[in-house]
């Protein structure tokens, strides 16, 4: 049994394609299909307000693209879920009539808080259940920061801060301050240490920069700030030729490391868990527990 997910952000769209495994009662996700395109929405749409004709007629091209490889791999169920920049688009509701009516494709609008619900559901997984946790997740138009002592979510917000925003110079003064602000409020709350956990493209591509052993699943603030100078020492050129970046990363990766830096400082985080999650294995996690549901 296979489910689909996809994942319509300010910088990509996402497919990835999950069957569905029971080992002795235990039920895992095994990815069997994953394909990223840069749309680019925010750049419209963080400068303009809408989406231009071009990016709809890219955004078609994609999700027929998309439902072919579902038909292929005859997908039990899926989900489309578009984020921060189809959120703020002024004809994103025309668009996605159009592609529903024509596709017979359903998109679905999500809020900052649902995205961060979704990715919470696997991500607390991976989460140690005697710890505090400052969870970090950078898309191109926006951070949804959750705050975890022992697993239990105490605290979530979503702020108009992303890598996108950041490139363009779109981001507001006033939005640092407030996640500042709220990272400082939650601390306040919580006695002990708190280890941040990051999620999100960027972070677990400057992860793999690092070169981590096998068993790594996290690496240091200092770390990390050294691998996002070494990176932004390096031309755009240089990052897609030398390093080997997407060129829808070599321009976004810097800007996103400074936003999990700054969480990291704020919430005085010395240490970054990054698990290979995101937004698409809450998707494929929902629409399991959907199944389940429909049996009953």
């Amino acid at each position: 049994m296979k489910f689909a997910a996809i994942d319509i952000g300010s910088n990509a769209a996402r497919l990835q394609i999950s069957s569905v495994l029971e080992n002795e009662g235990v039920i895992s996700f095994k990815r069997i299909e994953y394909v990223r395109f840069a749309l680019r929405l925010g750049h419209d749409v963080f400068s303009d307000g809408m989406i231009s004709p071009e990016s709809e007629v890219r955004i078609f091209k994609l999700m027929h693209a998309y439902k072919l490889l579902m038909d292929l791999h005859e997908v039990k169920d899926y989900a489309i879920c578009a984020t921060s920049a189809m959120r703020e688009a002024s004809n994103s509701s025309e668009i996605i009539t159009r592609i529903h009516k024509i596709l017979d494709m359903k998109i679905q609008l999500i809020d900052g808080s649902r995205e961060a619900e979704l990715i919470n559901d696997v991500v607390v997984q991976s989460l140690h259940p005697k710890k505090n946790y400052l969870h970090i997740d950078v898309g191109g138009g926006s951070t949804e920061l959750n705050i975890y002592r022992h697993r239990e979510k105490l605290a979530s917000k979503s702020f108009k801060i992303g890598s996108v925003r950041l490139l363009e110079g779109t981001e507001k003064e006033g939005d640092w301050e407030k996640m500042k602000n709220w990272i400082s409020q939650q601390k306040e709350l919580i006695s002990g240490d708190i280890e941040a956990i990051g999620t999100g493209g960027n972070i677990a591509k400057l992860f793999n920069l690092s070169k981590p052993a096998a068993e790594e699943k996290s690496m240091t603030f200092d770390a990390l700030f050294e691998m996002a100078a070494y990176v932004g020492s390096f031309s755009f050129e240089d990052r897609v030729n030398k390093l080997r970046l997407n060129t829808d990363r070599a321009d976004v990766i810097v800007p996103a490391a400074s936003i999990y830096l700054t969480a990291m400082e704020l919430g005085g985080c010395q240490t970054i868990l990054v698990p290979d999650l995101g937004l698409k294995d809450g998707i494929i996690q929902m629409l399991y527990d959907r199944y389940l549901n429909r049996k009953k």
